[in-house]
């Protein structure tokens, strides 16, 4: 028997602007919605760029006028999302227009689906965010949120960084590398898979961190506990100034001595899948992990 959960009553759309496909989506939402007499409104950004007038407030104000919020795009557009709706307590659901979609599972015809979603037919599941602070000496300087990853990196020219690796205040190892790439278990499946990474199941409680072309070898992906406190520290030796950077967004220089300190995010992004959703079934499909059928 279906569960239903809580349905969802007032809906927020947003998609980013710069492809047609996307507008015509989100037109098709919109039509969707108004037949069920669900109220719609759009953040002031998504609004401009449809061809009709429709309620809009700000992105600060969304939470006030919606119990979800359905993004429209590829795993970016959610990305850029997720952080609005943290900050709100929103619930998310991601209609994919992208190319993979680890996160936006839903396609734009499955409008039976969505119905379901509304009605409260699906799953809910939280992810948990990574939260960078840069010190320099004992001040903060900047903070970076990120639901993928934290990623220390040189700038446009590849340099060996050296910086010293601790956790909870134990000393790991100094290492040596273009840089390291620090995800959570939902980031595992992005970046830190292209450096060799291992894909870590989003219900572990775990973080990884993933060398980036290390100086030795042996230098290898550590996966450690997810409330531990990370500290990096970037030693005074440098010959660069090295770079980081939250979801490949934003983007910051950092001196040398500075000292980045990670954690986990106090709030947790709540996505929305559907009922069939299976984790399992997104990594065969995306990855191209189907079974083979073999003659007897």
């Amino acid at each position: 028997m279906i569960k239903k959960n809580p349905s969802f009553k007032r809906i927020a759309l947003m998609g980013r602007h710069d492809r047609d496909p996307i507008q015509e989506t989100l037109i098709a939402l919109h039509e969707f919605l108004t037949l069920r007499n669900c109220p719609v409104v759009y953040d002031h950004e998504t609004a401009s760029r449809l061809p009709f007038k429709i309620n809009s407030v700000s992105i600060e104000m969304l939470a006030q006028h919606c119990d979800l919020l359905i993004v429209v795009g590829g795993d970016g557009s959610l990305l850029q999302a997720a952080k609005i709706a943290v900050a709100q307590s929103l619930p998310v659901l991601g209609v994919n227009r992208g190319r993979l979609g680890f996160l936006t599972d839903i396609y734009p015809h499955e409008l039976a689906t969505i119905e379901a979603v509304l009605n409260g037919e699906y799953q809910a599941e939280n992810r948990f965010l990574l939260q960078c602070h840069v010190y320099r000496e004992d001040h903060v300087i900047a903070s970076i949120d990120a639901v993928n990853e934290i990623v220390l990196s040189p700038d446009s020219i590849a340099h060996m960084i050296e910086f010293e690796v601790m956790v909870n205040k134990r000393f790991v190892c100094d290492l040596r590398a273009d840089g390291l790439i620090i995800a959570t278990p939902t980031g595992s499946t992005a970046y830190a898979l292209s450096g060799g990474g291992p894909i870590v199941e989003p219900s572990l409680n775990a973080i990884v961190l993933v060398p980036m072309f290390p100086h030795t070898l042996t230098n290898r992906p550590l996966v450690i506990d997810a409330n531990a406190h990370l500290t990096i520290h970037i030693t005074s030796h440098n010959d660069i100034i090295p770079f980081i950077s939250g979801d490949g967004q934003k983007c910051m220089s950092i001196e040398r001595s500075d000292r980045l300190i990670l954690q986990k995010h106090a709030s947790p992004l709540k996505l929305i899948h559907p009922q069939t959703y299976d984790y399992f079934e997104t990594l065969r499909s995306k990855l191209n992990w189907q079974s083979r059928h073999r003659n007897c």
